[in-house]
């Protein structure tokens, strides 16, 4: 009988090695490979450079996404993932147990290791997914701006802004908190969205959050620039006094 194999996505954050768990840690260092995915096998990621701060390097291999495709369900994509699945076919193959996927921020958010595991299902039968929950980048934003996410009766709205800023539009018109991911393409009219709905003068915004060269500060003064597409926007919820959501 045929042990079972287990692939682990493994949420490593926002990109401050402070800011993976022990869990996370533990799970990797178990783990007979991590992967960590790349735009090129010649180039590091972000998630590599945060792996290889707490795992021996000799365990972290690189596979190619199409972490910059902005094309939906392309081509491109549909070969990476199945490209990525049949390397992690043959670590099992091969006599491996568990692998690792380490993917920026939780791997049920937003994550490419969704694509990943429904990939690796077809080719594996008896493989078992499990996941590790990461730090998301709103949580790291709210806490390296001092902005309160949520409050009260307060929902919280989180929406990716990579086919333009409709969905935000109508989300800002609401009472929530909103959240955008990827909007750094989009960043003027995101801005004109936010001061439309009366939402700009307390959104903020951040970028490459725990590495050196991170960007965090109020959105309104950036119109006209050049954000990356990795940008995260908070706008909070309109509050009324300590206690007035309760």
């Amino acid at each position: 009988m045929v042990a079972s194999r287990r692939l682990i996505g493994v949420g490593v954050g926002p990109g401050d090695p402070e800011l993976v768990t022990v869990k996370a840690v533990r799970r990797m260092r178990e783990a007979d490979v991590v992967l960590v995915p790349v735009m090129a096998l010649d180039e590091p990621g972000r998630a590599e450079a945060t792996v290889r701060a707490h795992v021996e390097a000799e365990t972290v291999e690189r596979v190619v996404f199409a972490l910059n495709d902005r094309g939906g369900r392309s081509q491109r994509r549909l070969r990476a993932w199945e490209e990525a699945a049949r390397t992690v076919a043959a670590h099992f193959e091969r006599g491996a147990a568990t692998v690792a996927f380490a993917t920026i921020g939780d791997p049920n958010v937003y994550s490419t290791f969704t694509y990943l595991a429904d990939t690796v299902r077809e080719l594996v039968s008896d493989v078992e997914i499990e996941t590790v929950a990461g730090i998301t980048a709103m949580q790291d934003l709210a806490a390296r701006s001092g902005t309160v996410l949520v409050e009260g009766r307060e929902p919280v709205t989180l929406l990716p802004v990579t086919h333009g800023v409709e969905q935000l539009r109508s989300a800002l018109a609401g009472d929530s908190t909103v959240v955008a991911y990827k909007f750094g393409r989009f960043a003027d009219e995101v801005i004109q969205a936010l001061a439309d709905t009366d939402r700009l003068a307390d959104a903020v915004y951040g970028s490459r959050l725990g590495l050196a060269d991170e960007d965090i500060g109020p959105l309104e003064h950036r119109s006209g620039e050049e954000l990356p597409y990795l940008s995260t926007l908070i706008a909070p919820a309109k509050r009324n006094g300590r206690g007035g959501k309760l």
